[in-house]
């Protein structure tokens, strides 16, 4: 029998706690691969000019390939800790995708630890929205939040308008 852990007002699953211990992980493990191995710093190159990164003499084509399999991998590592604790449905990635859409914008493209805070802070207000806004709207809210980020600050809230001003070149 699964038990729930009460913090307050609140009822949380242990399964909870795991996900966000298996989250952890992976964003530590992700941070340290990316700054201090080689193949983290030959895709960090890549992903920042890969005409740069070829010339120096990196296989563009091998990190590009690479990423996919890395993404591929933690995907379904996330799949497999999640689907203890929600449903799955043939239309039920469409609402994820808007939400990692809107994570990633309000993080900042490239800032993993903003994609983290914004992560957090997108879960919290839609967890208190649910009060204040009918459950057929819940998705709407994420939407609303992104428009409204990319009106005040088109590179997100932890981003730095330095990844706008390199694209424009």
């Amino acid at each position: 029998e699964i038990t729930t852990v009460t913090l307050g007002p609140v009822r949380v699953s242990p399964q909870v706690f795991w996900v966000i211990g298996v989250c952890g992980v992976i964003v530590l493990l992700l941070s340290l691969f990316f700054r201090m191995t080689p193949l983290g710093r030959e895709m960090r190159a890549c992903a920042a000019n890969r005409r740069a990164a070829v010339l120096c003499g990196i296989n563009a084509r091998n990190m590009v390939t690479f990423s996919f399999m890395l993404s591929a991998g933690i995907g379904a590592l996330a799949g497999c800790v999640m689907s203890p604790i929600t449903y799955t449905q043939y239309d039920s990635g469409t609402p994820l995708a808007i939400k990692g859409f809107t994570v990633a914008i309000l993080g900042g493209l490239g800032n993993s630890m903003g994609a983290v805070a914004a992560g957090i802070l997108l879960g919290i207000i839609e967890a208190y929205s649910i009060s204040f806004v009918p459950l057929a709207f819940q998705d709407a809210i994420s939407i609303t939040i992104l428009l409204v980020i990319l009106f005040v600050r088109p590179h997100g809230l932890f981003g730095s308008g330095e990844t706008a001003r390199l694209k424009e070149f």
